[in-house]
């Protein structure tokens, strides 16, 4: 495929950012401003690629060229970077080709990642949270940020229901393949005859919306304020700081106790049930995906399992794409998804390929 008429409009493109940029006027409203500046800086990163990937291609030819000439000393050290320059063209090839298809406005925003302990009792509590400690760990080698937003731990450990908010650079572009079902294989604490058990969490990962996405009315809402649970001491049996949240329409119920203010609560409970509407509609929106791509991705629903982590054999299987990795300990102890996720932006990229054909 010739790459270069689109590459020729993001340079067209790029000008116009350049000027929109230069307008002091811009920066007064900030959403707007910070959505140019992501877009710029994409646009440079590509025209980066493109030239490296042009300078890859003319190297890979002189090479070739010197490795059938006659002489043996240029052609040996020809020869010797071969490898290398065919090895480097698929990865830049592809990259370019992800940089070019049409962009999913949600890939940029921040994400809202809520785990909930499914079956199997105080195991599922535990591994709801491993799976918060792994994307806690994966967060902070991206250089996210991570903020526990509410939580209902659990007597032995873990948690029945956990809420967090992960901020950065394309937030919900890397997590948005972890919603659906996970299960998990291996022998509980409590087991004493060595017995594998079988215990799930389910996982949603919400792209965090703002006011201009939904509008809540407020005659649609129901707003309780209760005593919270769990640890805190005298605090807890003495002040009602945690806020229940419903939208009626929707059905939808927000609960959150883990700031002492009341009013924190409820601005964090705001802040969830936006991403929850905002989740709604843009499930809504898939509907007129291709079935190819929403099998890929998923529909993000509780009933998907997408993937097992058995233990025992140290064995980590996405079922989405049939990836299977050995490195289970490593994944999950220190949050290394990076290769999992590359796999599953790599399927996804092909099938949106496929459908633009």
């Amino acid at each position: 495929m010739d790459y270069a008429p689109l590459i020729e409009k993001r340079r067209v493109r790029l000008q116009e950012l350049e000027t929109l940029i230069a307008d002091p006027e811009l920066f007064s409203d900030g959403r707007r401003a910070g959505e140019l500046m992501r877009e710029h800086r994409r646009i440079l990163e590509l025209l980066r690629d493109w030239e490296t990937l042009l300078t890859t291609q003319r190297q890979l030819e002189e090479n070739r060229e010197l490795a059938s000439g006659d002489d043996p000393e240029l052609a040996e050290m020809a020869q010797m970077e071969l490898e290398g320059l065919e090895a480097a063209l698929p990865g830049l090839t592809e990259k370019i080709q992800y940089s070019l298809l049409p962009r999913d406005a949600t890939e940029d925003r921040d994400a809202i990642v809520e785990i909930r302990a499914g079956t199997g009792g105080d195991e599922a509590a535990l591994f709801a949270g491993d799976l918060l400690g792994m994307y806690q760990r994966y967060a902070d080698g991206r250089g996210w940020t991570f903020e526990l937003l509410d939580a209902s731990p659990c007597d032995v450990g873990g948690f029945r229901e956990v809420t967090a908010r992960v901020s950065g650079e394309e937030v919900f572009r890397f997590l948005k393949y972890e919603s659906g079902v996970h299960r998990v294989q291996r022998v509980p604490a409590t087991e004493t005859q060595g017995r594998i058990h079988t215990s799930t969490a389910t996982v949603a990962v919400l792209p965090e919306a703002e006011e201009v996405d939904i509008e809540i009315r407020q005659e649609d809402l129901r707003i309780e304020t209760c005593r919270a649970g769990g640890a805190g001491g005298q605090h807890v049996n003495r002040t009602e700081s945690a806020v229940q949240i419903f939208h009626l329409p929707t059905g939808i119920m927000v609960r959150c106790e883990n700031e002492r203010s009341q009013l924190k609560n409820k601005e964090t409970g705001m802040r969830i049930l936006r991403a929850r509407l905002f989740e709604m509609k843009q499930r809504e929106a898939r509907q007129s995906y291709s079935d190819q791509r929403r099998a890929l991705i998923g529909s993000g629903g509780r009933e998907e399992k997408i993937r097992t982590y058995n233990f025992p054999q140290n064995r980590l299987t996405d079922h989405r794409i049939g990836y299977t990795a050995y490195n289970l300990d490593i994944v999950v102890a220190s949050g290394a998804l990076d290769d999992l996720i590359a796999h599953m932006q790599h399927e996804e990229m092909q099938t949106r390929m496929d459908e633009l054909k």
